[in-house]
């Protein structure tokens, strides 16, 4: 089973597929942890895509993470592609909770970066990189979703939809 986890920074991506993985006890990846190298360097796009490519050739996996740049291999590999599309209010108070707690405890992200109250309030912003990115992925993600008929596709609206739909999955 190849599951990809979509949506909007701060949805709940990662803690989703992390749970989902280790119920169906296969390897999660985060792209995030495949696209930042440490001090916030991105990777080179030929790079990500070459770790990508590894990840998505196994014969089972959970992945989470929305870069359109990888979206071929991930989603093009994918059987299911779960889309957790909830309210933009939900998704930042979502993603403002956790950029609290990750610059409160200094909590580690992807590959060993951290986030702070002062990149939080920077023009590099994680608060400020939902406000740019959320209205393009609801408009983006159904289109290109298109183009991959051939995954089972299942879009969540709330933290309880996705809450049920973990029950059904066995």
């Amino acid at each position: 089973m190849r599951i990809a986890i979509i949506g909007s920074t701060g949805s709940g991506k990662s803690t989703l597929a992390a749970s989902l993985a280790a119920m169906l006890q296969i390897p999660h990846t985060e792209l995030d942890n495949l696209h930042w190298l440490p001090q916030w360097q991105e990777r080179s796009d030929v790079e990500f895509r070459e770790r990508v490519d590894v990840a998505t050739n196994q014969p089972a996996w959970v992945i989470d993470g929305a870069y359109s740049v990888v979206r071929d291999l991930v989603w093009g590999r994918a059987d299911v592609i779960v889309w957790l599309d909830y309210s933009f209010a939900r998704t930042a108070w979502q993603l403002l909770r956790r950029t609290i707690r990750r610059s409160s405890h200094k909590v580690p992200c992807c590959n060993g970066n951290y986030e702070s109250f002062k990149l939080s309030l920077s023009r590099d912003s994680i608060l400020l990189w939902l406000l740019k990115t959320y209205a393009k992925n609801r408009r983006e993600f159904p289109l290109a979703l298109k183009q991959y008929a051939d995954a089972q596709q299942i879009v969540l609206r709330s933290p309880a939809a996705t809450a049920l739909w973990l029950t059904t999955v066995r």
